[in-house]
């Protein structure tokens, strides 16, 4: 089954997908497409080479002037009701969001605070604004989410113990440290070599439809090689479970709160 981002609105459901997946031998897929936006993929790519070093924080932020409407025959402010959406922008990006974080930080969080927004309550009562700081064993992710910005945008960074990648839409910096002798970075000690890349990635057009062939691809491979309940949803299981606790956290004043120790010995559910 392939499906779309979040598996449920509540955990109890989507851990209850996934291991009805797992008993009647069928996959459980998400769509979770950021992974395949070209240049998601060229920071894959530059982290995989280890030019960077170990990531040890990244900020991910994404930024829409309007929630996405839906049909004008039926309820077009859908998103914005939480009897039909489960929540504002948290449930509708933090998905694309959260997947991202833990293919970067290598690996799921450990505690999420969070703080949230509606600048409209008398017409909607879901969250226009969100932002979070989640603790990973290695570092930390800041995550700014937002449907009042004036423009449509992703700004992301990555940094690692030696350079950082740098994101804002189609354009791409890379800066690694290069050694030079001396005892400090003011006195000399580095210097960072700079590359620049534009890598047409389509974030302007809503429907990504250029991103959808790498991920039906591994859609067939995970049918294959019988991956029930694989890493893509597993992935979506841990960012619903983000953006559930998440939710509790901006209700009780931005609390810091744990997130759920691994169900199984691999971590996996079902």
């Amino acid at each position: 089954m392939l499906c779309e981002k979040p598996l449920a609105t509540r955990l109890a459901d989507a851990a209850a997908l996934l291991e009805h997946a797992v008993r009647a031998r069928r996959v459980v897929f998400p769509c979770h497409n950021y992974k395949h936006a070209p240049v998601v993929t060229a920071i894959r790519g530059i982290i995989a080479s280890g030019r960077i070093g170990k990531v040890r924080s990244v900020t991910l932020g994404t930024f829409r002037n309007t929630h996405a409407k839906g049909v004008t025959e039926w309820n077009t402010h859908w998103r914005r009701k939480v009897r039909y959406s489960g929540g504002g922008i948290a449930m509708d990006h933090g998905s694309h969001t959260f997947y991202l974080t833990f293919e970067w930080m290598g690996g799921w969080p450990t505690a999420v605070t969070a703080k949230m927004a509606n600048q409209e309550p008398e017409k909607w009562d879901t969250e226009d604004n969100f932002s979070a700081v989640l603790t990973f064993p290695s570092g930390l992710a800041d995550v700014h989410l937002t449907w009042t910005a004036g423009v449509r945008k992703v700004i992301y960074t990555v940094q690692g113990e030696r350079g950082a990648i740098t994101v804002d839409d189609d354009e791409l910096q890379l800066a690694t440290m290069r050694a030079t002798g001396g005892a400090d970075v003011a006195q000399g000690a580095v210097t960072w070599d700079v590359e620049r890349r534009t890598i047409e990635s389509d974030w302007m057009d809503a429907s990504h439809t250029r991103w959808f062939n790498a991920m039906f691809d591994k859609f067939l491979q995970a049918i294959e090689t019988g991956d029930f309940a694989g890493e893509e949803a597993q992935d979506a299981y841990r960012c619903l479970e983000i953006i559930t606790t998440a939710y509790r956290s901006a209700g009780e004043g931005c609390r810091e709160l744990p997130l759920g120790a691994p169900p199984g010995a691999d971590g996996r559910i079902a």
